[in-house]
């Protein structure tokens, strides 16, 4: 089906002018529609939802339909009492015109078409501390936005995503394969990293095992906060929405947490061959941690801030561990252009944890002061 028959579907007020490719994401097809009249221009995201990494594409979107239903909510009444210092955004699905959430083409495909967030970039590194604060704020705010989101009403869209203790036992299930076991014995780096992962097992179940204990409990997570689905208004440089909402899930909020230091505060960068480059950014960190804290501290518990430091050690191990355990397998999972690619990812990654590691004293001294 061509896209503008496509787009034809979708109730949008205006006369389209414009349809291209948008964005550099790696897991739905992306594109820019442009309507105008003779007043305004309309700008929409129309997306087709990638079946092959989300195989019940309509749990994805009654997914979204409930989050953004329950945060538009709680941002419209937030906005008349006048409690916050800026405009918070998050796209809207605009529906067909036969009044649905999403269109499905001839090849069973599902597509929808949301709001595009105006005025407003996202980055792929950090761009300093400022923007690091920026980034915290507007994480901490979906987080706040979400805390109260019944979790009942989300299905899981990727079961198994961010349960580093099933990440562990497939790692275990490929050392046992002729292939691994091969690379193992002509790689002194593959050992090396081995022997990381060994020693560390203990830390790959530390926040389940809290969970486990009662210390923590499961809320709402993003599943995806890294830098690039921050957005930051153009005009005032403040954190505006946090965007690409298909993983959100039931989880604990640690695991964003990690995972938006982990991608914030490395500026080297996953693909980074130096590992002397490879440091973790305190004062990043930090920045962060203060933008984070002015938007979701009202809501966490003082367990969840004791284990903030574990999060932001655990993150980059779990990463590392998923590419280590990736290349041992053959590459079957993460996509790469060279043999070795997926080995030099992990390297990054249990260097970023070290790095952290080196500086626990110091992180979970600042982590006390927010």
């Amino acid at each position: 089906m061509e896209l503008t028959v496509l787009m034809n579907k979708f109730d949008v007020e205006g006369r389209l002018v414009a349809l291209q490719p948008f964005g550099s994401g790696n897991i739905n097809d992306t594109y820019l529609a442009i309507y105008r009249n003779t007043f305004t221009e309309n700008q929409v995201i129309l997306q087709r939802v990638n079946g092959k990494v989300f195989p019940k594409p309509k749990v994805i979107m009654g997914n979204m339909h409930e989050v953004t239903r329950h945060c538009h909510a709680k941002l419209e009444a937030d906005a008349k009492a006048g409690r916050d210092d800026r405009v918070w955004q998050m796209p809207r699905i605009v529906k067909t015109k036969s009044g649905k959430d999403f269109a499905t083409d001839e090849n069973g495909d599902t597509w929808r078409v949301i709001t595009r967030i105006m005025s407003a970039h996202a980055f792929d590194v950090a761009q300093g501390p400022e923007h690091a604060m920026e980034c915290g704020s507007a994480l901490g705010h979906f987080h706040y936005l979400i805390s109260d989101l019944p979790q009942g009403s989300i299905k899981n869209p990727l079961p198994g995503f961010h349960v580093t203790s099933g990440y562990l036992a497939a790692y275990d299930k490929t050392l046992s394969t002729p292939r691994a076991k091969k690379l193992l014995k002509s790689s002194m780096e593959a050992m090396r990293m081995a022997k990381f992962v060994a020693e560390r097992r203990s830390l790959a179940v530390s926040l389940e095992k809290a969970e486990e204990r009662g210390e923590l409990k499961k809320r709402m997570f993003h599943g995806d906060p890294k830098v690039n689905n921050i957005m930051i208004d153009d005009v005032t440089g403040k954190g505006t929405a946090m965007i690409d909402l298909d993983t959100v899930s039931p989880g604990l909020v640690h695991m964003d947490f990690g995972d938006a230091l982990r991608s914030i505060c490395n500026p080297a960068g996953e693909e980074e061959a130096n590992l002397a480059k490879v440091v973790f950014d305190e004062n990043l960190a930090t920045a962060f941690c203060k933008g984070y804290m002015r938007e979701a501290g009202a809501f966490l518990t003082a367990a969840d801030r004791a284990y903030m430091y574990d999060s932001i050690r655990l993150l980059p191990f779990e990463l590392g561990l998923r590419f280590f355990q990736d290349y041992l397998a053959g590459d079957v999972y993460f996509k790469t252009k060279t043999p070795e690619q997926n080995l030099n990812r992990a390297r990054v990654q249990f260097r970023l944890c070290e790095s952290i590691e080196s500086r626990e004293r110091s992180i979970r001294g600042a982590l006390k002061k927010l």
